[in-house]
């Protein structure tokens, strides 16, 4: 079974009974691998030798995950609280020698924008990880792949590290789409339709502007476990949360490239729109200005009123046709020479 439906059938298995808030569980074995544990193996859990580590995943709205939070793992109570709170800023900090944590990720789920982001809260005391999510989340299922396989973390550093990289790297999607889009209408050229390119650029500015509102929290979260997550938090782990770090700093500083991007082709494109409307405009106004005279002179002799001079002659039509010939040749000729086209 997938980490995908195993996620799956666990929600649906939970909403429907809503016995327990477990979605997965795993217990590490040291070596990169880890067995199977269900809700009631995980109530009271103690380690058997020194490298097992408990990882919880649990969905934080189901009934009783607070409760548990604070009688089970002895919790106080503002902090259970925040673990199963909507507040979804992304921060961390330590009580004694825990580890607390709510960090945000990239929002694959249907029918969602990438920058709805969704949050996941995270606790561990070296001994035992707790995740907690409301919606879906790729990043937790993308490490249970790697430790059923055998080649996940090894211990509860190591696993907050792999669950924070794989958090970080989902942005790198989010960011080649966004790119890959602006490519593609810049290759469009004129040719695209104004209305359609003017939405999806203000749609790319939109979901730039809302990442970077929402990952750029999350470094100064990411830091602060680099630098002051407890003792158990071993120097590799530290390495490579810093690496995380790198990463995202690259990641946010793509965003503000793909932003940039996009205003520069937003511009280009309402430049090009005000240059053609410039040019409608001059068209227009060269040939009213060439049928002004003529319409001044034709509507003057068709009054219909006596005495126009000549107006019953044989070639008085002829003589106002050439007259309005010469007329507009002149005004040809003037408009070249002031090179108004």
């Amino acid at each position: 079974m997938t980490p995908d439906q195993l996620d799956d059938e666990a929600d649906g298995a939970g909403d429907r009974a809503c016995e327990t808030p477990l979605l997965y569980g795993r217990v590490l074995d040291g070596k990169g691998g880890g067995r199977r544990i269900d809700w009631a193996e995980a109530q009271g859990w103690t380690p058997k030798d020194e490298e097992e580590v408990l990882w919880l995943h649990l969905c934080r709205s189901r009934p009783g995950v607070q409760d548990w939070l604070e009688s089970d793992l002895g919790i106080p109570e503002p902090t259970a609280e925040l673990l199963v709170s909507d507040l979804t800023r992304p921060r961390a900090f330590r009580e004694g020698d825990t580890l607390i944590a709510t960090l945000r990720g990239i929002n694959f789920n249907p029918g969602s924008e990438p920058e709805d982001m969704v949050s996941m809260q995270l606790w561990s005391d070296g001994r035992r990880v707790v995740t907690l999510r409301r919606l879906p989340l790729q990043t937790p299922r993308d490490t249970l792949a790697e430790i059923d396989a055998g080649h996940g973390p090894t211990d509860a550093g190591a696993l907050i590290t792999s669950l924070t990289e794989h958090m970080i790297a989902h942005m790198n999607t989010a960011i080649i789409d966004m790119n890959q889009s602006i490519d593609e209408m810049e290759d469009a050229g004129p040719d695209g339709g104004t209305e359609e390119v003017l939405e999806e650029i203000a749609r790319i500015r939109r979901e730039s502007l809302a990442l970077k509102r929402h990952m750029s929290p999350q470094h100064e979260a990411l830091e602060f476990i680099s630098r002051g997550a407890p003792d158990w938090f071993e120097p590799h782990d530290r390495r490579e949360i810093a690496e995380t770090i790198a990463r995202l700093s690259r990641f946010l500083d793509d965003i503000d490239i793909s932003k940039e991007s996009a205003l520069v082709l937003q511009d280009d494109i309402r430049a090009r729109s005000a240059a053609r409307a410039e040019r409608t405009n001059s068209l227009l106004t060269i040939v009213a200005t060439l049928f002004m005279p003529l319409t001044f002179l034709t509507g003057l002799l068709g009054m219909n009123v006596a005495g126009i001079p000549r107006a019953d002659h044989p070639l008085a039509f002829a003589a106002v046709v050439l007259l309005c010939a010469v007329i507009l040749v002149i005004q040809l000729a003037l408009f070249k020479r002031w090179r108004w086209f």
